[in-house]
């Protein structure tokens, strides 16, 4: 779990480096343009990260169920190496689906207003730019964006169906509450990152 949580907050830690020097550097100085080189870089570093968060809030989730579900089992299925071949999966398929999605954007053309009229190179103010074709940009959005966070979001609601139906079974009220005491932090950053996911 904390191997998990260490990887969590290097992922949030990097996403405030992502945003915030940019939105900084702009209040400071009152310029606010960023060059088209820079938004690019921007957005591929922004995506790559939200790519990584989903599959590893996944990961800790199953890492929960693991751990209450199967408590005599957890040592052996979820051993460093294992852990290390997860968290590596979702970087690499955080790298696949940013690189994938950047390299359209950046074949685009631009010829039209060049103001974005958001606080960072998000997909869709910088595909709204665009003079050219976006199908097929709209098309590997949708593909990659229910790729990357419907499986996830799968395993974590299963998995925490599974949590919550064991959690129940438990005797003890002191079982029952540190069990949940244990699982709520992770699911109120679940909740909280799916819902901002789902609104924008």
């Amino acid at each position: 779990m904390y191997f998990f949580l260490g990887n969590l907050s290097c992922l949030e830690t990097c996403y405030s480096s992502t945003i915030l020097p940019r939105i900084l550097a702009s209040l400071l100085t009152g310029n606010r343009t960023i060059s088209f080189r820079m938004c690019i870089i921007q957005y591929y570093f922004f995506a790559f990260l939200v790519s990584v968060e989903c599959y590893l809030l996944s990961l800790m989730s199953y890492d929960q169920y693991l751990a209450i579900c199967k408590p005599l089992h957890y040592a052996v299925l979820m051993n460093g190496r294992f852990c290390l071949q997860l968290a590596a999966g979702s970087l690499i398929s955080g790298l696949l689906a940013s690189s994938t999605l950047t390299s359209l954007i950046s074949q685009l053309s631009f010829c039209g207003p060049n103001e974005v009229d958001h606080f960072l190179c998000d997909i869709i103010p910088v595909k709204k730019l665009s003079c050219s074709d976006t199908s097929l940009v709209d098309t590997m959005t949708f593909i990659l964006a229910s790729v990357y966070t419907l499986p996830p979001f799968l395993l974590t609601l299963v998995s925490y169906v599974c949590i919550i139906a064991t959690i129940l079974r438990v005797p003890s009220t002191t079982g029952r509450q540190k069990a949940f005491s244990t699982c709520s932090s992770h699911l109120i950053v679940v909740t909280l990152f799916y819902g901002a996911l789902i609104i924008v």
